[in-house]
């Protein structure tokens, strides 16, 4: 498994980057990197960001 940034924006930064270059979907990237989608997002949530399922991206 790879591992996650914890701090908030790092993990804002690493997801866009993951899901713009390797998933077609959160659920996809979340399941494949073994990551609960509900503590992410609001992991996120927590500075301001939300997931733009049409954009495939949080902002």
């Amino acid at each position: 498994m790879e591992t996650i940034p914890n701090d908030p924006m790092m993990l804002f930064s690493f997801i866009n980057m993951k899901l713009r270059d390797e998933y077609p979907s959160l659920d996809e990237l979340c399941a494949s990197l073994s990551i609960d989608r509900e503590w992410l997002e609001n992991k996120l949530a927590s500075v301001g960001f939300e997931y733009s399922v049409e954009n495939n991206k949080f902002w």
